[in-house]
């Protein structure tokens, strides 16, 4: 004899155990039932798959290049679905005779200017334009104990305008912009042109924006709780 499963309690979670003969039970006593590998899927299932873009991945400036200056559709910043992108002008031809750099393109775009190696064009009708110099630098402050970072205006203006930053990335106001080492790795702030069209942020590169050192009396900065630790 097999115990049989009957009562109401079969709709509250549990099951009532009676003793009983279901040898002569039909097996379809619950006719909507179906064995889990028989149940078909909703028609209108979505699937979603994760997009997955390499665009902005963290420490992409960090990581070694495959080749020196690949060409556009190989370089991994350009689009190689995109026609224009086989229009470019192989960097390898375009940078010969400029003076070298150890990182980035490996082409030290500022000397290059002080030297009128190259000419940038501010007016891309008019080539008689001049562009509006501003020879100002920034200091910011770094709590560490690395050099004090110093924007140079000079550098980035004779062939950039103030609008390629302003007010998009950078808010041209004292104190309105929050900017850190991981922000830069994954391509904001400073990050958005540098590791892409300017040289990036590698091992080699740190003392060419964190150029001021730290006066000799320097001292880490305490933080708030310290400051009002009465055991101090």
């Amino acid at each position: 004899m097999s115990p049989a499963v009957s009562g109401p309690a079969c709709s509250q979670g549990y099951v009532e155990i009676q003793s009983g003969g279901v040898d002569d039970m039909p097996l379809d006593y619950a006719p909507e039932y179906q064995p889990v590998n028989e149940v078909a899927p909703p028609e209108n299932e979505v699937i979603r798959v994760a997009q997955v873009s390499g665009a902005n991945e963290f420490n992409r400036n960090l990581k070694k290049d495959k080749m020196k200056n690949a060409p556009p559709p190989e370089d991994g910043i350009h689009d190689p679905d995109n026609e224009g992108t086989f229009v470019l002008q192989p960097p390898l031809e375009a940078y010969e005779g400029l003076p070298p750099s150890e990182f980035g393109n490996y082409v030290d775009w500022v000397k290059a200017i002080d030297e009128e190696k190259i000419n940038p064009r501010w007016d891309r009708v008019d080539s008689s334009e001049e562009p509006f110099v501003m020879d100002m630098d920034i200091v910011r402050e770094v709590k560490a104990s690395v050099p004090d970072v110093v924007f140079p205006h000079r550098q980035h203006t004779e062939w950039l305008s103030c609008s390629n930053c302003h007010p998009a990335i950078f808010i041209p106001q004292k104190g309105a912009n929050q900017i850190n080492m991981s922000a830069i790795l994954l391509g904001q702030k400073c990050g958005v042109c540098h590791g892409k069209v300017s040289f990036p942020i590698t091992t080699k590169s740190c003392k060419k924006c964190h150029s001021k050192p730290k006066p000799a009396d320097w001292q880490p900065p305490l933080s708030e709780a310290t400051l009002k630790n009465p055991w101090r």
